[in-house]
């Protein structure tokens, strides 16, 4: 099979993917660990945000060309507006500026609680830094983006097929292949 097919297929179907998996995902819990890492796209670097809860259920991901307040907050919005999420308790982040800036700002527009507490300790965000190898492991050997919204549907589809194969869909363990390609299978409305 050609790799354009491929290309294509991802390009086409993995923000279909995401937008009917999304609904069928486990409840995530109140204890984040959120975490940036870099991804190169045409020569430059982009920051991929994600976030695991203490399980190591990943809560969501975005791509940004900037590593700022107004990118972590713009983060922040979209994972709290996933109908599988709840507000956090607790944010466990790294030493980074943005983020305390970030919950600020949210905790005064009312998007997060205000009793939500950031943890700035690095050895603690262990998690999320494990769960990018998942992520980077696919990455790395490709041939690099040549634009970011070609990387953005990408990363879509790498991140929910992570989650699809950490068991996070509902109706599918994350030991069982046949469930997990019957799964996808059934959002799509074919024969496995």
């Amino acid at each position: 099979m050609d790799p354009t097919t491929l290309f294509r297929w991802i390009q086409a179907y993995a923000p279909e993917l995401d937008k009917r998996s999304r609904p069928h995902l486990r409840m995530t819990n109140g204890s984040w660990r959120v975490d940036e890492t870099y991804i190169r796209v045409k020569d430059e670097w982009v920051y991929l945000y994600r976030a695991v809860d203490a399980t190591g259920q990943t809560i969501d991901f975005l791509l940004s060309p900037k590593r700022n307040a107004a990118a972590a907050r713009r983060f922040f919005r979209k994972a709290l507006g996933q109908p599988h999420t709840v507000n956090p308790r607790t944010i466990t982040v790294d030493k980074n500026a943005a983020y305390p800036a970030a919950t600020e700002a949210m905790k005064r527009a009312g998007g997060l609680w205000w009793f939500a507490k950031l943890r700035q300790v690095k050895f603690l965000n262990n998690i999320v830094e494990q769960d990018h190898r998942r992520i980077k492991r696919l990455v790395c050997p490709g041939l690099g983006f040549k634009s970011f919204t070609t990387a953005s549907r990408t990363m879509v589809g790498y991140e929910i097929m992570a989650m699809i194969g950490k068991g996070q869909v509902a109706i599918a363990s994350a030991k069982d292949m046949k469930a997990q390609s019957d799964v996808i299978a059934a959002l799509f409305r074919v024969a496995a």
